[in-house]
């Protein structure tokens, strides 16, 4: 239906742009976790970055505080699961970007914090309830010799015939009762240095060796206390940007697991696998449509304060041109978060390398974003006075981050073959 007007008026615009109209009970939602991510989140992102990561992660460290405060909030719980799906959807969306929006490191550890948690709720197991409730989790899914590695599915397209598949240097041996795991994990762990739980996903020998007959490996997902014996830390990686998420290499030496620990074993483990890495990822696109806003609303306030050539740079035709720009790709980021979030949790059968390209996408418009904002500050942005060069330094290493993009999109592509091959595609 039409809708007229009879005169010119300033379009409808929210916290998240050009919304259509939220709920009373969305707006509420909105406004407590903006106001969390701006008195909270925020201040103690550019504290924390200014700090050693042995000392972000040490006993008093104000990074625990992100968790408390988040967990009064009820931000450790997730949506409501009696509240009708579109809107659980769209609220987990807002939550997403306003963490994103306060600061990107923290909005990432707390996502994956309750990881675990959520995937013992999906089994509905009472134990893995209890076990991993109240605790700081990681996903644990990547080795200094197995990165991408461990996202190839189909061996014929992706993997060199003759070539034996890799094992990475985190194995597991399945008994009857228990599994055993020995190596350790990369340095790119998210809370790795001070989780309590993990969420793991290792190849596996099951008594008949590593490997399916196509070469592919077995492999078991199991959720691992981290106080066991035999289980150490590395040093916190030292990084140039989200440094207020930890990141760590934890080691294991014989290590004791109970097999009804498991989540997946051999026969399910690619189906659960591809399930959490598809629900998963979708944080990190809402995440960084929050840091994109972030960039352009400091522009803009910079832009109606600094003055050049004798006005105001925002009075500059060419610097308006910059400003649309960047709103419009603000407003694309949100789009392609948001469908892909619904993609995620309403499809009947979803795909990681599919929602995957909404982080490639997103990352990708938020570089761009921040990049021009870098401009627009001048030598401004240089200095660690000003946020914009932690926003640059946050969203580059988002580049690479949960899958280095130009081989999340080469895999994009794999999947566009793939469905070709089942008949999609043809018209």
């Amino acid at each position: 239906m039409l809708k007229l007007k009879t005169e010119v008026t300033l379009p409808t615009v929210g916290m998240t742009g050009f919304e259509t109209p939220l709920t009373p009970d969305e707006i509420a939602t909105q406004d407590a976790v903006h106001r969390f991510a701006k008195e909270v989140l925020r201040p103690l992102g550019q504290e924390l970055d200014k700090m050693s990561a042995e000392q972000v992660i040490a006993a008093g460290s104000p990074f625990y505080q992100a968790f408390v405060e988040a967990a009064a909030l009820g931000l450790d719980s997730g949506p409501a699961e009696e509240l009708p799906q579109d809107v659980a959807i769209r609220i987990e969306s807002l939550v997403g970007e306003e963490l994103g929006w306060g600061d990107a490191g923290l909005a990432v550890s707390l996502g994956v914090a309750g990881f675990p948690l959520l995937m013992a709720q999906a089994i509905d197991n009472r134990e893995l309830i209890d076990l991993c409730s109240g605790k700081i989790g990681c996903w644990m899914a990547t080795q200094p010799d197995r990165g991408s590695d461990n996202q190839i599915f189909d061996m014929k397209r992706e993997w060199p015939d003759g070539v034996p598949a890799n094992k990475g240097n985190l194995l597991a041996q399945v008994g009857r009762d228990e599994i055993v795991i020995d190596g350790q994990c990369s340095a790119w762990v998210s809370n790795g240095p001070v989780a309590q739980v993990a969420l793991a996903y290792l190849v596996a020998d099951y008594g008949n060796g590593y490997f399916e007959k196509d070469g592919r490996p077995n492999g078991v997902a199991v959720i691992i206390p981290l106080d066991l014996p035999g289980i150490n830390r590395g040093k916190p990686l030292d990084k140039i940007g989200q440094r207020s998420l930890p990141q760590g290499e934890v080691y294991f030496d014989n290590v004791k697991v109970p097999k009804r620990f498991a989540v997946a074993l051999q026969d399910t483990y690619y189906g659960n696998l591809c399930a959490a890495w598809s629900h998963a990822g979708t944080h990190m696109s809402n995440v960084f449509t929050g840091v994109a806003r972030a960039a352009f609303e400091m522009t803009l306030g910079y832009c109606h304060e600094r003055r050049q050539g004798g006005r105001l740079l925002i009075d500059n035709p060419l610097t308006r041109y910059r400003i649309g720009d960047m709103m419009r790709r603000v407003e694309l980021s949100r789009a392609v978060a948001r469908r892909f979030l619904a993609y995620s949790r309403l499809s009947p059968s979803s795909h990681p390398y599919a929602t995957a390209s909404a982080k490639v996408t997103v990352t990708e418009e938020a570089m761009t974003v921040v990049s021009e904002a870098f401009q627009l500050f001048g030598g401004n942005a240089t200095s660690r006075e000003y946020p914009i060069e932690k926003l640059f330094r946050d969203v580059k290493a988002a580049l690479i981050e949960d899958g280095e993009n130009y081989v999340l999109t080469m895999r994009f592509g794999l999947l566009c073959q793939q469905l070709y091959a089942e008949g999609w595609g043809r018209g």
